[in-house]
């Protein structure tokens, strides 16, 4: 069966409150104790798979989940025990899970990959859960003749380490699994819930907990995007598609915004999950009529998020990665603490925000409907995803020479630049980094800072050069998106072979990458460059790093319009 279910963690300051709700006359009150199995290196937690043995109550269950969606459904399987061959093992602490089973279930070709002799020889006991749940049905009473149903259950306890119980990692989480009826149920009662209680979406399983927690990691690793999880066909229709696309948004955007409202201040979750609003909120905007059922306001939420995210991520980077590499060159010490310290919004403000946890639970339920009920679902996604093509490249081209004009217009300037302070919003600032992204500090030395200075462009080309930057997002986005359709449907028609057309895609999506991260990481060092410029003000020691960073510009530069130009005799893919 496949299990569809919503799990979100709850502010401490929000508990009483929703323990009225939650603990009443007819919940009920069951002790949880649930022994995990895995390879000692954790095979199945890799295939995203969780295997249990759980006492409920007088009952002992053995559970299996794996695969879903990623987001809200998993297939599960579930099989009672016989309790006094249970006790028998207890008694000998010999408690295994019985995997033949699961032989002929919807859940063997999840387990095809492994031998299940082999396997069950090397499952071990890796973590134990202790919880407390309450347990409320929720029914649907607008309609007497209607089977909606939702299981409400808070979870209050502690994960265990199997082999060391002072390890512990508590657990204070609300999850809705609907238990029949109509999934659209299960999103208008979790949004009241959501809405009433502050509640924050969490995709991480108590299994993924274990697992940390027998690792010493506080959070899950980032997570990038994946284009192999989008599943889109030369037959798709255009309601199909834009959900297919939101979904994969969505698997890169819920756990790396789970791992932050569970407190991670890791630049890389924040980063991941920036990057992950700005693809979706570009799909949105682009792909707007190809569903009559997108809520303009989720692009505006999205906005804000994002802008908020890389409102503090800017600073927090500067502090902790450029100044320490900047002084380990030999740079004067910069202290920007009080510049965090009065930002008003840090991450976890912004991603616990209730505008966005509805948001989010919308998409997911988006996601999940229909896309045959809607008018256009006999238009195929392909014709109209070229010409969305054509015209982002069009636009493409029509503002590189708008760059080009301007920087002909100003004889003071004879290169591609960046942007000040004033001219970009934070939102726009990706933020990868002058490390990661090839600005080589190690190539100039503090001689040189002084005849190496270039000159900044005026207000019209560093206007020009942002807009080339979102031309290139938006195209790139796009192209990513499209990419797998297009080779199928050049397929279909005979155009290209299967091969040839995912190689031709493959080489312009790279040049396509490439002169945007170029131009990306100009823009992220000039403006780094005039954060110390603007701090030389109060601090002398910041005129080191704003000459230094103002140096490394001159590689960026080159490297841009050597990117760009490759882009644009490159072949076209559509």
């Amino acid at each position: 069966m496949q299990e569809i279910e919503l799990k979100f963690l709850v502010p401490e300051s929000r508990l009483k409150g929703l323990m009225r709700q939650a603990n009443i006359k007819s919940s009920q009150l069951t002790q949880l104790a649930a022994h995990y199995y895995d390879t000692p290196d954790q095979q199945l937690a890799k295939a995203g798979i969780g295997l249990r043995i759980r006492q409920e109550g007088d009952a002992w269950v053995q559970t299996i989940k794996a695969g879903g969606d990623g987001i809200a459904a998993r297939l599960e399987h579930n099989a009672v025990l016989d309790t006094q061959q249970v006790q028998a093992m207890l008694d000998t602490n010999t408690l295994m899970p019985d995997l033949s089973i699961y032989q002929d279930t919807s859940i063997a070709p999840a387990l095809e990959p492994f031998k299940l002799t082999k396997l069950a020889k090397t499952l071990t006991r890796l973590y134990v859960t202790d919880v407390e749940r309450i347990t409320r049905l929720l029914t649907d009473n607008s309609d007497k003749d209607s089977s909606n149903q939702i299981e409400m259950a808070y979870d209050c306890g502690a994960i265990i380490h199997g082999r060391d119980d002072t390890q512990r990692d508590s657990i204070q989480e609300i999850e809705f699994e609907l238990i029949s009826g109509d999934v659209d149920f299960l999103f208008t009662t979790a949004k009241t819930w959501c809405q009433r209680h502050k509640l924050c979406l969490s995709t991480v399983t108590k299994a993924e907990r274990g697992g940390l927690l027998i690792t010493g990691q506080q959070h899950s690793r980032a997570v990038s995007a994946n284009l192999s999880d989008l599943t889109v066909d030369k037959d798709s229709s255009r309601p199909a598609f834009i959900r297919a696309v939101v979904h994969n948004c969505l698997l890169q955007i819920l756990p790396n915004s789970s791992a932050i409202v569970a407190g991670s201040t890791d630049n890389e979750h924040i980063l991941q999950l920036y990057n992950g609003i700005r693809r979706l909120r570009t799909a949105l905007k682009l792909f707007k009529g190809f569903s009559d059922e997108l809520n303009p306001d989720w692009v505006i939420i999205l906005k804000q998020t994002a802008t908020l995210l890389a409102d503090y991520r800017k600073l927090a980077y500067l502090a902790s990665h450029i100044e320490p590499y900047l002084q380990a060159h030999e740079a004067p010490s910069v202290d920007w603490s009080a510049e965090i310290e009065a930002a008003k919004i840090t991450p976890i403000d912004a991603v616990r925000a209730n505008n966005l946890q509805l948001t989010l639970l919308e998409l997911i339920a988006f996601t999940m409907s229909n896309p045959n009920l809607e008018p256009q679902a006999n238009k195929r996604a392909a014709h109209k995803l070229r010409k969305t093509l054509d015209k982002r490249y069009k636009k493409l081209l029509k503002a590189e020479s708008k760059l080009h004009e301007a920087r002909n217009a100003n004889a003071d300037s004879k290169d591609l630049t960046g942007v000040n302070l004033e001219s970009v919003s934070s939102e726009s600032i990706n933020l990868e980094g002058v490390k990661s992204k090839g600005v080589n500090l190690e190539s100039r030395e503090p001689q040189s800072l002084q005849t190496k200075d270039i000159d900044l462009p005026a207000k019209d080309e560093k206007q020009a050069q942002y807009k080339l930057y979102r031309q290139l997002e938006k195209l790139r986005y796009v192209s990513e998106f499209a990419a797998p359709l297009i080779n199928n449907e050049n397929l279909k028609n005979k155009k290209l072979n299967s091969k040839k057309s995912k190689k031709k895609s493959k080489r312009f999506l790279k040049h396509l990458v490439k002169v945007q991260q170029a131009l990306r990481q100009q823009l992220d060092t000039t403006y780094y460059q005039q954060c110390y410029q603007h701090k030389a003000s109060t601090d002398s020691n910041a005129l080191y790093g704003a000459g230094w960073l103002n140096a490394s510009l001159i590689d960026t530069q080159k490297k841009s319009k050597k990117r760009l130009a490759k882009l644009k005799s490159a072949d076209k893919f559509w």
